[in-house]
């Protein structure tokens, strides 16, 4: 037995409405998760780093629709900010000019309180270990 042109339709539409909103559900969710992943304030050491450089703090912020990221020596005590913050299968990069020389940065998460990464440079690859630090009250 046939169904009616209008009912296989009303299906149909059922099942789109249906796709659509589980696909915008769930695209939701991961932006949520990936969000709080990776944002907030990092404490890293870079043990192969040039001296002054080897420590300091990575601060990742989301805000409209957009990374940002700042890293600050522990030595120097001068803040740069990063350029082209992005993430892309659930690892954050991000540009910063160190006295001139561009240094690209790449960092996935471990653990909640854990990322490792490099930091990318005209001379090679710089491991960086980073520690999420709890959130002033």
């Amino acid at each position: 037995m046939k169904q009616p042109k209008k009912t296989k339709m009303k299906k149909g539409i059922l099942a789109l409405l249906l796709f659509a909103f589980c696909a915008i559900f769930t695209a939701t969710g991961q932006t949520n998760s990936t969000n709080a992943t990776h944002t907030g304030k990092w404490k890293f050491e870079a043990p192969y780093a040039p001296e002054g450089f080897n420590t300091g703090t990575i601060d990742v912020k989301f805000a409209e629709d957009k990374y940002t990221t700042s890293i600050s020596f522990t030595t120097s005590g001068y803040t740069l900010a990063g350029e082209k913050a992005k993430v892309e299968k659930d690892t954050l990069s991000f540009t910063v000019f160190v006295e001139g020389q561009e240094v690209v940065v790449y960092l996935r998460p471990d653990t909640e309180k854990k990322m490792t990464g490099k930091a990318v440079y005209f001379e090679g690859d710089i491991p960086l270990t980073l520690t999420k630090q709890e959130a002033a009250n």
